[in-house]
């Protein structure tokens, strides 16, 4: 493989924060890496699918991926999300993200066209051919309405720029496969909170997280206990958060995550149509659960 393993652990799928305008706020940016640097997160998805990548214009895009790695300062890898339904685009994105410095591209498969096996195959080995970067493949076929198998994936590891995966199929089963096809040197990624740890003892390398944008140090001392095999302090982490994982769920991700960050103070609520700020009958639940897990103060 060319590219040495960089992305394990605790990977935080960063929230894109906006102004009450719509526009991008670097300044919630620029506090958000902060909280990541300042809490152990081992890595950053910048512009994936919980910072609202298909929102985001290519000037925007450029804007929020070159602030967080000046920011960064090569602390902590940057992941850039530049998957496209189209080959040629994500491409492009790709390149973008290496000429910006970061340091590997996560790319979906593509979505609505719903491409063959082969076809994803040829996707990603057209786009790993192009790149100067590590490309992690990204599965979540319930956005996308295709499902990568685990033999195709095996067949795309042998490429010397294809890194890893991130999978966010919710199946031990599905985990224990791709680490047995692939072998020890890919990165697999749990793509669910909820089932990480089961995904870690079953030999995935870490968890991209959303739950991490709020407890970015609990995520990381979970992520810990599960590399050093120590299942009873990882099964107790992962009991006290599954509150939390499930309220962040209550609506489509990112609505619950960008309402908790907003009562935490550390952003704003505003989402992009057509998504919406989280609906107020799930507002409460959102606050008790923040204040159950000792992250705001009881009113």
């Amino acid at each position: 493989m060319l590219f040495k393993p960089m992305f394990n652990g605790s990977i935080v799928a960063l929230v894109t924060p906006f102004t009450e305008q719509g526009e991008i706020d670097f300044p919630a940016l620029d506090g958000l890496v902060d909280f990541h640097l300042e809490n152990d997160s081992d890595g950053l998805v910048i512009a994936g699918t919980t910072g609202e990548s298909v929102t985001l214009s290519g000037q925007e895009f450029t804007e929020v991926l070159s602030r967080v790695i000046e920011r960064v300062e090569g602390r902590i890898p940057v992941l850039a999300g530049t998957g496209s339904a189209s080959t040629k685009a994500a491409i492009e994105q790709t390149g973008r993200a290496a000429e910006l410095g970061a340091d590997g591209a996560l790319v979906v498969t593509p979505y609505y066209n719903k491409p063959t096996q082969s076809g994803l195959e040829a996707h990603f080995t057209a786009i790993a051919d192009a790149s100067d970067i590590a490309v992690i493949l990204y599965n979540v076929p319930s956005r996308t309405a295709v499902d990568m198998l685990p033999e195709t994936v095996e067949r795309l590891s042998s490429h010397a720029r294809i890194a890893g995966i991130k999978e966010a199929v919710p199946d031990a089963s599905r985990i224990e496969e791709l680490c047995a096809r692939c072998g020890p040197d890919f990165v697999v990624l749990s793509g669910d909170d909820y089932s990480c740890l089961q995904a870690m003892r079953q030999g995935a390398h870490g968890v991209v997280s959303v739950a991490a944008n709020v407890v970015p140090d609990r995520i990381n001392k979970l992520c810990m206990a599960a590399e050093r095999l120590d299942w009873p302090v990882a099964e107790q982490i992962d009991l006290q958060l599954k509150p939390l994982f499930n309220v962040l769920m209550i609506e489509t991700n990112p609505i619950p995550v960008k309402w908790a960050l907003f009562e935490m103070n550390l952003a704003g609520s505003r989402v992009r149509l057509p998504l919406t700020r989280l609906d107020r009958k799930f507002r409460e639940s959102v606050r008790q659960c923040l204040i159950e897990q000792e992250l705001v103060e009881a009113r």
